[in-house]
């Protein structure tokens, strides 16, 4: 497996911003010594994007609190369910019996059955890789990660060769964080995102320790190449890609730029957009846009030297939940846009991009009062939506 090309993975740095100041930025670089440009400030609050006419059907009903959407070749869909049950879903909305051979799963709190992805190879190999919450001795739980083969078998199907490839420790006694994201690099490794665990947020700042981090392993779950401990940062966990981060349930990797895209709940308000890059700090819990659920300032405000900041972030929280980069053609104007899921917002959130900046966000679904908890492009160029209720919906979108 290559290692990745860290550079790839650098802020890009939008032009409106610097280029009344590019000479006095280029001195100071130099007089620095820095390679690296100038971070970002935070946004909030963007302009309104356009509006877009949806038209709004309804797959499949019935769902126990679906969390994460993936398609598989012949255009039904995988979709789990928090419980810790494995549903394939046919276009006109048929829901199959569960598929066999799935792990024991935490099942309490936010813990469960969560984020699923096919490996690039499925179509010869049947490989797909999910995550969940695991149970652990005594009664604690952690995030973990495992790899199985699927067969596919009339309506449902079975998971064969299951093999846990990654386990998060310490596990502790809770039902809240797991994180929980996969996706997939350009060359084929994983991105994995965790959770502070609620009670556990001092550990986001010990780049040992993985919680609430972003981790990078490969398809085996060993460290990825390139990541920050194998390149002299001192202190960090093989596995550790970022740091700093609270509760990430949204993640997308934009392959055409070799970048990794989360989303992130913060507490009460200051839910983020980042980019994450290879031995980064994110800040939290010593900054943050949010504030305590008591209404209590978060560490020691928005911002400190040596951490990073948001691309965006929202406040009031929306809490974000699932994260796509539009790519198809349906959507006119859409190409290179973010869509989030908003679970407390009910929306689900359109951000257009230039040079790395969000200059507008649309607000769509807000009539409906969704839970929104994944969002996926489906091979139609349509948008799919995951709803987290007990009876949970999957919607397509389309132009009304």
């Amino acid at each position: 497996m290559n290692a990745f090309n860290q550079s790839t993975l650098r802020r890009p740095v939008p032009l409106s911003g610097i280029a009344r100041n590019a000479p006095a930025i280029a001195a100071a670089l130099c007089l620095a010594g820095l390679n690296s440009a100038p971070a970002l400030s935070a946004q909030t609050d963007a302009p309104k994007a356009p509006a877009t006419a949806l038209k709004v059907e309804e797959i499949a009903t019935g769902l126990v609190n679906p969390w994460s959407l993936q398609f598989l070749p012949d255009g039904r869909m995988l979709v789990t369910e928090r419980p810790g049950r494995l549903r394939i879903v046919t276009s006109d909305g048929r829901i199959s019996p569960p598929v066999a051979g799935l792990p024991k799963v935490y099942a309490s709190g936010q813990g469960g059955l969560l984020d699923i992805r096919l490996a690039g190879d499925f179509a010869s190999t049947g490989m797909l890789f999910f995550s969940f919450a695991e149970p652990r001795q005594g009664g604690k739980a952690a995030t973990s990660v495992g790899r199985a083969k699927l067969i596919l078998d009339g309506e449902s199907g079975r998971l064969e060769n299951l093999k846990v490839i990654y386990r998060q420790e310490p596990a502790i006694r809770s039902g809240h964080h797991f994180g929980s994201r996969i996706v997939i690099a350009n060359d084929g490794s994983l991105f994995v995102t965790t959770g502070d665990r609620g009670s556990q947020s001092d550990k986001a700042q010990d780049p040992g320790v993985p919680i609430g981090k972003v981790l990078h392993i490969t398809a085996e779950g060993e460290p990825a190449p390139g990541n920050p401990a194998q390149d002299g940062k001192a202190g960090w966990g093989p596995q550790v890609w970022s740091m700093g981060h609270r509760n990430l349930q949204g993640a997308v990797f934009d392959r055409q730029n070799n970048r990794l895209w989360t989303v992130e709940h913060g507490a009460r308000g200051g839910d983020e957009l980042n980019h994450p890059e290879a031995g980064r700090n994110y800040g939290w819990p010593v900054i943050s846009y949010g504030r305590h659920y008591s209404g209590g300032k978060i560490g020691v405000g928005t911002s400190k030297a040596g951490l990073e900041q948001p691309v965006y972030y929202w406040d009031p929280s929306i809490a974000t939940s699932g994260l796509e980069l539009y790519t198809g053609d349906l959507f006119a104007g859409w190409k290179g846009n973010l869509l989030v899921g908003g679970m407390a917002g009910a929306q689900l959130s359109r951000l257009v991009l230039e040079n790395g900046e969000v200059t507008a966000e649309e607000k769509l679904l807000t009539d409906r009062g969704d839970r929104i908890r994944d969002v996926r492009q489906g091979p139609d160029g349509a948008i799919y939506v995951l709803t987290d209720d007990p009876s949970g919906h999957l919607l397509r979108l389309s132009p009304g």
